[in-house]
Order: C-alpha cells, then structure tokens, then sequence
C-alpha cells in the first residue's frame, strides 16, 4: 500500500524556518514527481513547490520562490521542504503528494495531476 507521511510541521515565529519531510513507501520512488501543497482555513489548497522524478527540475510558486526549497533523496524515498523567512500567511497544513510521471524531467503543479497524497501537517507562523 503506498504511503505518503509527512512530518516536520510546528510552532515558529516569524522569520524562523521549519523543514519539512514526506516519507514514500513507493518502490519506483524515482518514477514519480513530488509536490508540496498547502491549505489554510477557509482556502482552496494551493500549489507551493514541485520536483521531478530524477531531482534534477524544480518549480515554485511565487509565494514560495526564494524561501523555500524543495529536495528529494532517492535512496531514502524522501522528499523534503526546507522552509525559511516564513511568515504568518505561511500558515496552513501542509502537505506532500505524489504522481507517477512518464520521464524523470516533469514536474505538476496542479493539485488535480496528483492521485497520492500524505495526511498533512499544520505549520503555524506566530507574528
């Protein structure tokens, strides 16, 4: 059974950092392109970070471009979200999906592309 969970999340004040973690118990790990999302109270899920199969493609959303970083280690079957300068509207659950790609070079940045998602895990930036 494939299994995304997410860890990492917690109380930080603003301008402090958080990273965060997605463990995928997927035995093509490589195969597929990862995406972190978020979703506040009373908002859609939004788009934060993506990466491609082989690591080599990122994409972030503005909000999240030149703070935050997203990374994967293959061999542990792990993506991570290194998250910096964060700020209060940062605050959201945040959560890591995963979505089979024909080449290792694609990356998705739609919520709807991703069939397999973890659970989520609240951040909360504290003004």
């Amino acid at each position: 059974q494939v299994q995304l969970v997410e860890s990492g999340g917690g109380l930080v004040q603003a301008g402090g950092s958080l990273r965060l973690s997605c463990a995928a118990s997927i035995r093509t790990f490589r195969n597929y392109a990862m995406g972190w999302f978020r979703q506040a109270p009373g908002k859609e899920r939004e788009f934060v970070a993506t990466i491609s199969g082989y690591g080599g493609v990122t994409f972030y959303a503005e909000s999240a471009n030149g703070r935050f970083t997203i990374s994967r280690d293959n061999a542990k079957n792990t993506v991570d979200l290194q998250m910096n300068s964060l700020k209060p509207e940062d605050t959201a659950v945040y959560y890591c999906a995963a979505r089979q790609a024909l080449y290792g070079s694609w990356t998705f940045s739609r919520s709807d592309d991703y069939a397999l998602w973890g659970q989520g895990t609240q951040v909360t930036v504290s003004s």
